[in-house]
């Protein structure tokens, strides 16, 4: 008996052992997608996590772990591979955080350092991600300042913790926010402070900055703040300045210069408008741009005009500044920045291929035979760094 069941279990195991035989391929097949399945889970997750680190490190708030996030985030980019790169995104986080390049971030100087002496010029700066655009823009700026005024010490603050955030973990290179530039000139006994902001005009950030300085009021024996690029906003659009006459003459200079012709009337004649976009904003200083538009038209440059990327005023909408070049006759168009620097906004916002960049909108509208892009920040115009060496002059004054 023990036998014939011995025998009906064997007979039993040789047809199960068959049937395995006969689908061995395909469980292979079925065990290798598996294990594919589990290495693209592992290349995700490894990439989340980055962006994980990415997300936590870009916000507008330096905390005591900020270095260490910053740190974090770099290492655990470098351990990925090329392909785990690709799968990086957050809600702010994508490739082009640590992955794009933006030039030599070693041509730049942050101009942190300590032995500052008793009197300083303190340049304050939104700030920029790209290091070419920081070290022909902005620090354009501090170098002509620094060479107008030898014997003051020029230092750099950023308002933008964002981008000081970036900065500091893809390159390295920290950067003093506005509250670590001023305890470092009270660390360093400065007694004199003159402030010098790079921004266009008297908006938002402009505020900001005059709210964390008067916090520090009554740590030097004085402190002074210069004017923006653009001098005093005025009441009426209508309203200009002499400010404003040599930012308007100096960037459509530099533009029909880079464009390749002799002269603005030259560009005309071949059917070219210059649009300048800005970063627009909704604080009453936006009358600052519908300013420059007079501006433009008091001088004679009819073939101008001004648009923001947040389309604030109004007429400076994307759509509302198409419109107004075609109907004015122009078939070329070639867009620049009317912003200090040429970082994001002039890279993606204006000269980028998406959609809704201001270059793919333009060609999108069929109404115009060529559009151009040129990348470049007023920062880096000679004349307009002069200028911001005038407004320190009258600040020290």
């Amino acid at each position: 008996m023990k036998r014939k069941i011995c025998a009906t279990i064997l007979g039993v195991s040789l047809v199960m052992s068959s049937l395995i035989g006969c689908g061995t391929s395909g469980n292979v097949t079925t065990e290798t997608t598996t294990e594919a399945e589990k290495t693209d889970d592992a290349d995700q997750a490894a990439a989340d996590k980055v962006a994980a680190l990415i997300d936590a490190i870009y916000v507008q708030e330096r905390t005591a772990d900020t270095d260490a996030q910053c740190k974090a985030a770099k290492d655990a980019w470098d351990a990925l591979t090329d392909a785990q790169k690709e799968l990086v995104e957050g809600e702010e986080a994508d490739p082009d955080y640590f992955g794009r390049d933006t030039g030599d971030a070693s041509l730049d100087n942050t101009l942190n350092q300590d032995g500052i002496g008793e009197n300083e010029i303190l340049v304050v700066s939104f700030g920029t991600s790209f290091n070419d655009s920081r070290a022909k823009d902005i620090g354009g700026i501090e170098k002509a300042i620094q060479a107008a005024y030898p014997d003051w010490s020029v230092r750099r603050a950023f308002t933008a913790q964002i981008i000081i955030n970036h900065v500091q973990a893809r390159e390295n290179a920290p950067i003093d926010n506005m509250e670590q530039a001023l305890e470092r000139a009270v660390a360093n006994g400065v007694k004199k402070l003159v402030v010098q902001p790079t921004h266009l005009m008297h908006g938002a950030e402009y505020d900001e900055m005059k709210e964390i300085l008067d916090n520090y009021a009554d740590k030097f024996e004085s402190v002074t703040v210069a004017e923006p690029l653009l001098g005093m906003v005025g009441a009426s659009g209508d309203e200009v300045n002499e400010d404003k006459k040599i930012v308007s003459e100096a960037v459509t200079a530099e533009a029909v210069k880079d464009a390749g012709y002799d002269s603005l009337e030259a560009a005309k004649e071949d059917g070219v408008a210059f649009v300048f976009m800005g970063h627009g904003t909704s604080h009453t200083a936006k009358v600052s741009y519908t300013q420059v538009q007079s501006q433009m038209a008091a001088l004679g440059y009819d073939n101008v005009w001004i648009g923001t990327v947040e389309g604030e005023p109004e007429e400076t909408a994307c759509e509302n500044v198409i419109d107004a070049v075609a109907e004015a006759g122009y078939k070329k168009v070639i867009l620049r920045p009317l912003m200090v620097v040429a970082g994001d906004h002039a890279n993606n916002d204006m000269a980028g291929d998406d959609d809704d960049s201001w270059k793919s909108m333009f060609i999108a509208s069929g109404k115009f035979d060529s559009v151009d892009t040129q990348i470049s920040g007023l920062g880096r115009i000679e004349r307009l760094q002069a200028l911001y060496v005038e407004h320190v002059a009258e600040a020290i004054k």
